[in-house]
């Protein structure tokens, strides 16, 4: 690979809040050729929807244009470094508006192109008509919706860069397309020549996140320099697709095998089968090889064709929420708080009660500091200072607001030592629910708007055969009563997500000889039996499967988030801290084994 050419794509933005130093710092650190951002998720689209209802000129992501891309374009104009962002959000015309004003103002000669066509609400209409179902859950089409979009590719991309775009802004799009794009456009790999597409999206997969791969949110998180300024991903990709994980020199963080591995495991569910609108790509048998300090060489990703459909996400609105938090202190402090919490929530519904209104529709008490998180798992249970989060729904704002209200009297009307509430008081908001489904992708309109003209994106159907290989299960273990107990993390790391209400966590062998004992430890049964504090004893269940390539499992479990995202009550409504309580698991290996 070293001798063949690369393109260098860089990743500055993980999320709507990441921060606003890292396109800074691939920019004047690196030779990269594009910068990418991701800026999108469920949550941040019905934000964005929101803005833009209260203003039209919203919608899309403001600091992109003020913050990130104003001090920079110069630098990128000079550096002739090509960005691509789905910073456009619900308003990606409007995004492209705000940046060309700011680049006439610097006298640049940098052209903008919009991709358009995610966009669903104004069918909406006859989207209702089709007995739509909710894809997870079954639940019907909604009356309202705040927002409403497919998952494009990066085709329409590609083909903006190949009428010359130097910026391509876009809406909704699968988070990897926009690495793919670049590579699509320069070198002009067929869209049907899949294991090259596959790589391409695993490129993007990996660095989509932004350092999560680079050392963030790692297992060994000891090993990690330089947390105060993080490096942030660059891929080197070869035309043949395999390619080369990295970050800026002089920066801080790591690129290892295994701080890649856990970002391949993140938020994914089949590895096998990983459904993005240009692939249906097949991690199972990737492989990762350390070539250097910081660089990583990835290959073996395969792909088969991608599916007749697109994946959609709505938004829409269900009611009130609110949440509060404040500490208590003392003696029996999680006694003190139990007994607060319970007589706020009783006085409450039984005044609504009173005023023949209906009770709470969901309450969650969490005494943060009694490893609530960890459940029947938890250790610490003297503590003398804890912090209570308690949140309500209601179909009503005014019984959200009552709740609020309420919270302060039990400072001094209840047990002692009720104080520092956090935030202030407590302010009721929407909750916004997601609502996921398909579309046949011949039913959208997919266009490039670039110098005011509009041009057709051909898109290919793809296809309805969706059979998957089969999942091989690997050597187990065979217990035979002379083990010893270990904690999981003595033999594994592992990375957990969320995709809508489901999570995963993934966790990958430290040595190829352990994976054997986890995989006799760590059975569907065993691992929904740990976890079961989070799962819904009703709907929720635990599937397996596994990556041989990476020496890893990975684990989806199903309806564990208490709804996902904003539409849940818990303090981790992503799954965020799954993974850690996982590695926690007492787990029987072999004798010697471990050193």
């Amino acid at each position: 690979m070293e001798d063949q050419r690369v393109v260098k794509i860089g990743c500055a933005s993980g999320f709507w809040g990441d921060t606003n130093t890292a396109a800074f710092q691939l920019v004047h650190l690196s030779d990269i050729n594009y910068l990418v951002f991701d800026y999108l998720s469920e949550i941040t689209m019905s934000i964005m929807a929101k803005a833009m209802m209260t203003d039209p000129s919203h919608g899309y992501a403001l600091d992109f244009v003020s913050r990130v891309m104003t001090p920079l374009l110069k630098k990128i104009s000079d550096k002739k470094i090509k960005v691509i962002s789905n910073a456009g959000g619900v308003n990606p015309l409007a995004c492209r508006d705000a940046l060309e004003k700011v680049i006439q103002t610097q006298g640049l000669d940098l052209k903008v192109a919009v991709v358009l066509g995610d966009d669903l609400l104004p069918q909406v209409a006859e989207l209702q008509k089709q007995n739509i179902k909710e894809m997870f859950n079954g639940s019907d089409f909604p009356a309202q919706l705040a927002s409403c979009n497919a998952y494009l590719g990066a085709i329409p991309i590609r083909d903006a860069l190949d009428l010359g775009a130097d910026i391509v802004i876009t809406g909704r799009v699968v988070d990897s397309a926009v690495v793919l794009a670049p590579l699509l456009h320069e070198y002009q790999w067929s869209l049907n020549d899949y294991d090259k597409l596959a790589q391409g999206s695993l490129a993007g997969h990996i660095i989509e996140c932004g350092a999560q791969c680079t050392g963030g949110n790692f297992t060994d998180w000891r090993l990690v320099e330089g947390f105060d300024n993080m490096g942030f991903p660059i891929v080197e990709v070869a035309e043949d697709a395999t390619f080369i994980v990295t970050k800026p020199q002089g920066t801080g963080g790591l690129v290892s095998t295994a701080t890649v591995a856990e970002q391949i495991v993140y938020e994914i569910g089949d590895p096998q089968a990983y459904l993005l609108p240009d692939v249906t790509a097949d991690f199972s048998k990737v492989h990762l090889a350390q070539v250097g300090e910081h660089r990583v060489q990835v290959t073996g990703a395969l792909g088969r064709a991608p599916t007749a459909q697109y994946k959609v996400s709505a938004t829409y609105p269900d009611g009130y929420r609110v949440q509060v938090s404040f500490m208590v202190a003392g003696r029996e402090a999680p006694e003190k708080a139990q007994a607060i919490a319970d007589a706020i929530l009783n006085k409450c519904e039984r005044v609504l009660a009173l005023r023949s209104v209906p009770p709470f529709t969901e309450k969650s008490v969490e005494l943060l500091g009694t490893e609530t998180t960890y459940g029947a798992h938890a250790r610490i249970h003297n503590n003398r200072e804890i912090v209570v989060k308690m949140a309500v729904k209601h179909l009503f704002k005014e019984a959200c607001m009552f709740f609020a209200s309420e919270i302060a009297q039990a400072s001094t009307g209840m047990a002692p030592a009720l104080t520092g509430l956090v935030g202030g008081r407590p302010k009721a908001s929407p909750v916004i629910k997601l609502f996921s489904f398909l579309v046949d992708k011949s039913k959208l309109h997919v266009e490039i708007d670039m110098n005011g003209q509009r041009q057709k994106v051909e898109i290919p159907q793809g296809s309805t055969d969706q059979s998957l290989p089969q999942n091989i299960q690997g050597k187990v273990a065979q217990f035979t009563g002379d083990e010893i107990e270990v904690a999981l993390i003595e033999i594994a790391h592992a990375r957990s997500g969320d995709k809508g209400n489901h999570s995963n966590i993934g966790v990958i062998a430290r040595q190829p000889e352990y994976l054997p004992w986890i995989r006799a430890n760590l059975t569907e049964e065993n691992v929904a039996k740990y976890m079961q504090h989070v799962l819904h004893p009703e709907i929720s269940k635990v599937i397996f499967y596994e990556l041989e390539g990476l020496n890893a499992l990975n684990f989806m479990l199903e309806n564990a988030l208490g709804g996902g995202g904003i539409a849940s009550l818990r303090i981790d409504p992503q799954g965020k801290a799954f993974a850690q309580q996982l590695l926690d698991m007492p787990v029987k290996v072999a004798k010697g084994l471990v050193k």
